[in-house]
């Protein structure tokens, strides 16, 4: 069974930065796609950062791309989102999400495993 664990949110000022970490466990090949995605309230949950266990391949959305950086720690098995440059349109709830195949995987209903979510506040 794979488990996700996330840490790192809170609050901070446009400009700021934060590092959300999120805590893996279970079969490795279960879990090799992991993904970050937020979602805003009243909006639908969308695609921030992807990685890959196995080919250590990225992937960001265009919205964080430059910003953002996501990385993974075979040793403790977690992936961290480095979010800088924070701005108040990134408020929101941070999901960590995991699956074993590395297609679709800006797509939330193609992730099989989910954090308990991340409260991001970027305040202007």
């Amino acid at each position: 069974q794979v488990q996700l664990v996330e840490s790192g949110g809170g609050s901070v000022q446009a400009g700021g930065s934060l590092r959300l970490s999120c805590k893996t466990s279970g079969r490795l090949l279960s879990r090799n796609a992991v993904a970050w995605f937020r979602q805003a309230p009243g909006r639908d949950r969308e695609f921030v950062a992807h990685f890959a266990w196995t080919t250590a391949n990225t992937a960001y959305a265009d919205s964080v791309k430059g910003r953002f950086t996501i990385s993974g720690d075979n040793d403790k098995s977690t992936v961290y989102l480095q979010m800088n440059s924070l701005k108040p349109e990134d408020t929101a709830v941070y999901y960590c999400a995991a699956k074993s195949s590395l297609l679709s995987v800006t797509i939330p209903s193609a992730y099989n495993y989910w954090g308990q979510g991340t409260q991001v506040t970027v305040s202007s």
